[in-house]
C-alpha cells in the first residue's frame, strides 16, 4: 500500500468517531447492546501463535509454520489488553464505518495491516487483521520466504457449522487479567529453530483436531503453544510487571483438563479445552460464513 493511501487510512481513523460508529447501525439493530458493540467481529487466536511474526518465523527450519485464529461473534465485549485483537478490531471499526466492507478479504488484510502498523517499530501480526476478517476457523500458513512471513503464503478455512459448535462446547474461557500497561514480551528472545518448528507444528495439529472433533489432540495442542512461548518468550508469562502467577496458573489448568493456553502475553484469558464445564469460565460463539 502507498503512501497515500496510508496518509488517508490515518485520517479516516481520526475523524470517526465512537459515537458515529454505533449510530451507524441503529437502524439495522433493535438490540442496544449489539448497537453498542458493533457488527465486525473479534478473532481468538489458538496454537501456533508469534509463528505469525517474520522475526520467530525466519528460523523455522521446516515451513510454512501454522497457527489457528477462530473469528467470533461480536455479541460480548472482551477485555482490552487480552489478546483478543480489540486494538485491531477498534482501528477496523473506524477505518470501516463499522461494517467489514464488501470486497476480497485478501485486500482487506493488508489495508487493515497498513492501516494499523503505520509508523510502528513492532508492527502487530497479520494473524490479528485475519482472524477480524476471515469467518471461521482457519489455518494460517507462515513461511519466511513468501512475503518475508508478513502474510501467509496459504489459509485454509473451516466453516462447517457442525465444527464451529463443538469447539463451541469443548473451549472455555477463564478471566485472568489485562497485561499491564509497559507491558513487552519481547526483552527476551531464545529462537532456538528446533522450538520454531514446534510452535508450527503445533498450529497443524490444532487445526486437524478441530477438524476431527478430538478434545485429546487440541489439548495436547495448546499445552504445546504454550511451552514453545515459555521456552522462545519467557517474558510472555514471566516479566517483573506480571503480579498474576500466570505459570503456577496455568499448570493447575493444564492438570485438571486436557489443555490450556493464554489468549495473549503476559495473561488476557485462560482458554481451557475441555468437555466438562469449568467454572468461572464462558463459552464463545464462533462465526462462520454464511451460505
Amino acid at each position: 500500500m502507498s503512501r497515500h493511501r496510508n496518509g488517508r487510512s490515518r485520517r479516516a481513523k481520526a475523524h470517526v468517531s465512537e459515537a458515529e460508529i454505533h449510530s451507524s447501525h441503529a437502524g439495522s439493530r433493535t438490540d442496544p447492546i449489539a448497537r453498542f458493540i458493533g457488527a465486525i467481529p473479534y478473532r481468538l487466536q489458538l496454537a501456533g501463535g508469534w509463528i505469525d511474526q517474520p522475526f520467530v518465523s525466519r528460523h523455522d527450519p521446516n515451513p510454512p509454520g501454522s497457527m489457528v485464529v477462530v473469528q467470533l461473534e461480536p455479541n460480548f465485549r472482551p477485555m482490552d489488553r487480552s489478546g483478543i485483537a480489540t486494538g485491531t478490531r477498534a482501528i477496523a471499526m473506524k477505518l470501516w464505518r463499522g461494517q467489514l466492507p464488501d470486497r476480497p478479504r485478501p485486500k482487506l488484510v493488508r489495508e487493515l495491516y497498513a492501516a494499523e502498523n503505520a509508523d510502528k517499530a513492532e508492527p502487530s501480526g497479520s494473524q490479528d487483521m485475519i482472524g477480524v476478517i476471515y469467518p471461521g476457523i482457519n489455518r494460517l500458513d507462515y513461511d519466511f520466504k513468501v512475503e518475508g512471513g508478513v502474510f501467509p503464503a496459504n489459509i485454509e478455512s473451516l466453516n462447517n457449522a457442525r465444527t464451529a459448535r463443538w469447539l463451541e462446547k469443548v473451549l472455555h474461557l477463564l478471566p485472568v487479567e489485562p497485561r499491564p500497561e509497559g507491558y513487552s514480551p519481547l526483552g527476551r528472545k531464545n529462537l532456538l529453530p528446533e522450538w520454531v518448528a514446534r510452535l508450527g507444528q503445533s498450529g497443524r495439529d490444532c487445526f486437524e483436531a478441530i477438524r476431527r472433533r478430538d478434545l485429546t489432540a487440541l489439548g495436547r495442542s495448546l499445552n504445546l503453544t504454550m511451552k514453545c512461548w515459555e521456552t522462545m518468550l519467557p517474558d510472555v508469562l514471566r516479566h517483573p510487571s506480571l503480579n498474576m502467577d500466570l505459570p503456577g496458573l496455568l499448570r493447575a489448568y493444564q492438570e485438571r483438563y486436557r489443555g490450556a493456553m493464554y489468549s495473549g502475553c503476559g495473561g488476557g484469558y485462560l482458554i481451557v479445552a475441555a468437555a466438562e464445564p469449568v467454572p468461572g469460565s464462558f463459552n464463545v460463539n464462533v462465526r462462520v460464513a454464511e451460505t
